[in-house]
């Protein structure tokens, strides 16, 4: 057994389980605001009913994040000692700044927002629930800083085998920051727009609670509509755009340019072999790749024939998960749109075949994080830390290739129990139902 490669499985299994529960958390939060926002303004009950129903699948989605999040951080220690201590002195204040200006921020005024309602004042109640969305957004870019000075390093220098931080603003505005950031924020605001929607699709296809589930519908997916949108252009393209300018092998192997091309067509559809790299079935559009990446559709681009062997990234996983990524995108946006026009034309509540649909994507924008974080961090490979570290570099020397298997057993089957306690009373939650005012929350 090869330890470095079971190590690698263990953080995927980790950070994979971890990343199903943030991008809800963001995107609900984000959504609260609205709804709070038209409760308190509009005076309207419906929309308060709204916000404490979803406030609690908040809560529930939040405290899972949490639990699986801390075991990450032991694995730099456990696992990755030698990437540990190359990384350190970078890493450690934006993994601080995370706990102590945005964990906290989120933690400390979800309880006033879960719990404070009709005890403080509207506005204060208002203000605890903007409080959590930017605490959450907030814990996000200091984690997406961390992630992306391993992608584009920057603001450092070697000295005795270690990184070493000369600038922190350069290693935080790293050239792949920001954009990732608002690239992965964005699939978070859809991830929780798809779970609001899905929801109200299911009282809307039992009949329940009608006016609940068409007011929460239609904010979903308004807000669904415009993230979506966003997510594709323009977050996406100057995403792909900063990759090909900073990391060309990633960029060749997600697009499948397997070798130079002046005027590189952008590839739609194909079926990807690796021994040879080769597409088959190829559907592709001349020029666009090469105009897309550096506005001239003549431009060269570099294909993983230019690379040394050592240097290219595993090229089927990473074209598959990039690939399907894009198309789950183009569906977000198909869906949205039509259940928009279907609230706006008052034929959505009764269309059960696209409620239905609705209903069932709930999961698929959690499945688009997913292969968007697998394209990023295998794209990445042979490095930990681009053109810095390698990742067979990287690895605890102590740790033995049977122990790292024990955890990984250990650790799948706490997770499935964890993850079928979370759907189990996400589920027995949606089938009770939001509950009635009561005498003080009816309080306009």
């Amino acid at each position: 057994m090869d330890a470095v490669l079971l190590a690698r499985l263990q953080f995927a299994l980790t950070v994979g389980f971890h990343f199903l529960f943030p991008p809800v958390t963001i995107g609900l939060a984000w959504l609260l605001v609205v709804v709070e926002t038209l409760g308190w303004r509009k005076k309207d009950e419906v929309y308060t009913r709204i916000g404490i129903f979803f406030g609690k699948v908040l809560g529930l989605t939040f405290a899972v994040g949490v639990a699986t999040g801390i075991v990450m951080e032991f694995q730099f220690g456990t696992n990755w000692a030698q990437y540990s201590k190359f990384v350190g002195d970078i890493f450690g204040a934006p993994l601080a700044a995370e706990g102590v200006f945005a964990f906290f921020l989120e933690s400390g005024f979800l309880g006033l927002y879960l719990f404070g309602r009709n005890r403080v004042s509207k506005g204060v109640h208002w203000f605890s629930a903007l409080m959590v969305a930017l605490g959450s957004t907030l814990s996000a870019f200091w984690i997406i800083v961390a992630n992306s000075w391993q992608q584009t390093p920057a603001g450092y220098v070697i000295r005795n085998g270690r990184a070493e931080l000369t600038s922190f603003a350069e290693a935080v505005f790293n050239p792949s920051t920001m954009i990732r950031y608002f690239h992965t924020v964005d699939a978070a605001l859809i991830s929780g727009a798809f779970m609001m929607a899905g929801i109200a699709a299911y009282y809307l296809l039992k009949n329940r609670e009608t006016e609940f589930a068409k007011k929460a519908m239609t904010v979903a997916m308004i807000f669904g509509l415009v993230a979506s949108v966003l997510e594709l252009m323009p977050l996406g393209h100057e995403h792909a755009r900063q990759v090909a300018h900073t990391q060309p092998e990633k960029f060749a192997a997600i697009e499948g340019l397997y070798t130079t091309a002046d005027g590189a067509p952008l590839v739609l559809f194909a079926i990807p072999t690796t021994v040879p790299p080769t597409l088959h079935g190829t559907l592709e559009i001349p020029g666009l790749l090469s105009w897309m990446a550096f506005g001239d559709p003549n431009a060269p681009i570099k294909g993983i024939n230019e690379f040394p062997a050592d240097e290219i990234p595993p090229l089927w996983l990473t074209f598959v998960s990039f690939h399907n990524m894009v198309l789950l995108g183009m569906f977000f946006i198909l869906l949205t749109a039509v259940g928009t026009y279907k609230i706006w034309r008052g034929t959505l509540w009764s269309s059960p075949k696209l409620l239905k649909v609705i209903l069932w994507s709930i999961p698929l924008p959690l499945a688009a994080c997913q292969l968007g974080w697998i394209a990023a961090e295998v794209g990445r490979q042979p490095w930990i830390v681009y053109k810095l570290l390698r990742t067979s570099e990287a690895a605890s020397i102590t740790v033995s290739a049977g122990e790292i298997l024990f955890s990984i057993i250990l650790f799948g089957a706490v997770y499935l129990l964890l993850g079928t306690l979370y759907v189990y009373l996400l589920v027995k939650k949606v089938k009770h139902g939001p509950a009635p005012l009561t005498g003080k929350e009816a309080v306009a």
